[in-house]
């Protein structure tokens, strides 16, 4: 990372995907590598279903803990449709990583409005890189549908240049021991997602 150089990360999902959790784990991990970092975080409706979102911004030196709309380097959704709300605050040539587990807003379960097709054909088609795949399933697999949250993170930490050791670090000491390993698997999964 040149000097001054600051990385934005949008963290875009529905309340009770872990996002908040998400955002502290690699706040902690970019402090841990001698980074500044800060964070900004919306979760209104959240405990109803509703959009929560996490911005994190790192670098030699950060200023400010939200990037200019058009400027964000990557996006995590953590759910499919998520991505489409927040296409406006990512650079075109963005990173993109999807969950494209569906989790239906109100209006979708109303019969009021369709869920979005083709989401992930529509972000490949527009966007520099998009990394898509079914976060819940790979969690599930390790043991717990609850770790999404660090299968993303796994999949994140490809992009950033932080030692894979800190990350597990931080893990480890991010939730209660006899949760460690199946966050610890679910962080590799992401990885090799």
């Amino acid at each position: 990372m040149s000097e001054n150089e600051v990385k934005s990360i949008l963290f875009a999902g529905v309340g009770g995907q872990g996002i908040l959790r998400a955002s502290d784990i690699i706040c902690e991990v970019i402090m841990e590598a001698g980074l500044d970092v800060k964070k900004s975080e919306v979760h209104g409706m959240a405990q109803r279903g509703g959009c929560v979102t996490s911005h994190v911004r790192y670098g030699e030196k950060v200023y400010s803990p939200l990037a200019e709309p058009g400027n964000i380097q990557t996006l995590v959704a953590f759910e499919k449709m998520e991505s489409l709300r927040y296409l406006k605050f990512i650079k075109k040539d963005a990173v993109i990583i999807v969950n494209t587990e569906e989790i239906y807003p109100p209006a979708v379960n109303m019969g009021d409005a369709p869920y979005p097709e083709d989401v992930v054909a529509f972000l490949q088609k527009h966007y520099g890189k998009v990394i898509s795949f079914n976060a819940a399933e790979l969690a599930q697999k390790a043991g717990n549908i609850k770790t999404a949250n660090v299968v993303l993170l796994g999949a994140i930490s490809n992009l950033m240049n932080i030692d894979k050791s800190i990350w597990e670090s931080v893990i480890k000491k991010s939730f209660p021991e006899k949760l460690v390993k199946i966050n610890l698997i679910a962080f590799q999964m992401g990885i090799d997602a």
